[in-house]
């Protein structure tokens, strides 16, 4: 089933607020087995809006719609669907109880402006939003079919899951069962892996297909197939599944949608082990991003973001004369932050981080992008130089990436 989403606001194209909620949609519909046809952002104009949907309903026979629901006079959004499917605006009791509860809820008072959102067109169904103010509402004409919804993504989010995909997936049913397996793979570029692949996928059976979904480091493979006959394709899906397994190896570090922080996780919970980092040029990106997983508690112990030189002497005991030796951002250095807060926190395990992430501070020797790593567990301890590319945020976040890696290719 294929299906179009519409990002309104004017703030979307003007790259003061960043459209993340279609992103969301589509990677929480395709497991459904919908494919996103086409996505458009368009401003908060009426006009802009009404072609929006004619595009979209010449392509697909479902739209979904975020944004322009809030209180202000900019958000057209509600007078525009009822121009556009007909009817007049109404208040409706039940959504002017919720955005009364809310508002209490929140120890808000409730104003004109915030008491209009009750206001919806009389062609459209009312779906509660049971986390904030603004309803969702769901159109229908000649078999299609439009679903308005929040821009807040929360809100978004929230009411997708709870409401607007269990009810897309009752209306549009077609009898067909849709299965998906993710493998996630790394030490290998896309390229060389699609050559890897190549007779693997000219010999899978008809109604299934692999897609490489790269992401820095790591490459996803996603199968997806479609059958009306469930346990053929149960079948078939396991069987590719395994042949996957025997071709790649050690190059799939997990089965299923995972981060890298929770693969990484599961491997210390497996083992009991504990962790710690040393972030220089990372920042303590590394322990955000491994503290963003629900129950990492269980292993993982803090960290210490020595981003000066003498917190890396003092607290993690780095030599002074290895620094001016070798420089701040050098295997030696990046070998004593691992054992020193390994040492300090006492873990298992432990990651350490010096690099250059610019734009400034690169020399001919050490360039923007220069990162020394190292991993530590038990008495093993390894290193490893990664030259990264792109800006300061990009290198940080990709060094947080290979950090991880380097510490999983350990365990």
């Amino acid at each position: 089933m294929k299906y179009s989403i519409i990002a309104i606001g004017d703030e979307l194209l003007i790259g003061q607020v960043t459209d993340t909620n279609s992103g969301w949609i589509a990677r929480h519909m395709t497991p459904r087995g919908w494919d996103v046809n086409t996505v458009q952002v368009v401003p908060d104009d009426a006009e802009q809006i009404e072609l929006a949907i004619d595009r979209a309903f010449t392509q697909t026979d479902v739209v979904l719609m975020t944004g322009g629901l809030g209180p202000t006079k900019d958000d057209i959004t509600k007078p525009t669907l009822c121009r556009y499917f007909g009817g007049e605006m109404v208040l409706d009791k039940d959504v002017e109880r919720n955005v009364r509860e809310v508002m209490e809820k929140r120890h808000l008072k409730l104003n004109e402006y915030t008491r209009l959102q009750a206001m919806v067109p009389s062609s459209c169904r009312v779906i509660q939003n049971e986390v904030g103010t603004a309803p969702l509402m769901w159109f229908e004409r000649d078999g299609k079919v439009l679903v308005s919804m929040p821009g807040v993504p929360f809100e978004l989010q929230g009411m997708m899951e709870r409401a607007v995909i269990p009810q897309l997936l009752a209306r549009f049913n077609d009898g067909e069962d849709i299965e998906f397996r993710t493998f996630v793979v790394t030490g290998i570029i896309e390229s060389a892996l699609a050559m890897q692949l190549d007779e693997f996928e000219r010999n899978m059976p008809r109604g299934i297909h692999l897609a490489y979904l790269p992401e820095g480091g790591i490459i996803r493979l996603r199968l997806t197939g479609s059958s009306r006959d469930a346990a053929s394709l149960n079948a078939d899906m396991e069987r590719l599944s395994q042949q996957l397994h025997d071709i790649l190896g050690s190059h799939i570090i997990a089965d299923g949608d995972k981060r890298l922080p929770e693969i990484l996780g599961d491997r210390l919970r497996e083992r009991g082990l504990t962790l710690s980092t040393a972030e220089s040029c990372t920042g303590g990106n590394i322990a955000h991003e491994i503290t963003t997983i629900a129950g990492s508690s269980d292993y993982f112990k803090g960290a210490v973001v020595s981003y000066a030189n003498e917190v890396k002497m003092s607290l993690l005991g780095v030599s002074e004369q290895d620094i001016i030796n070798h420089g701040v951002v050098s295997e030696p250095v990046v070998r004593q932050m691992v054992e020193g807060v390994a040492r300090a926190l006492g873990t298992d395990c432990a990651i350490a981080t010096s690099g250059v992430a610019g734009p400034g501070g690169g020399t001919p020797a050490k360039p923007v992008g220069t990162v020394w790593m190292a991993a530590k567990c038990g008495d093993h301890v390894v290193a490893q130089v990664k030259q990264l590319p792109g800006d300061r945020n990009r290198v940080i976040t990709r060094a947080t990436l290979e950090a991880q890696l380097l510490l999983l290719s350990l365990l």
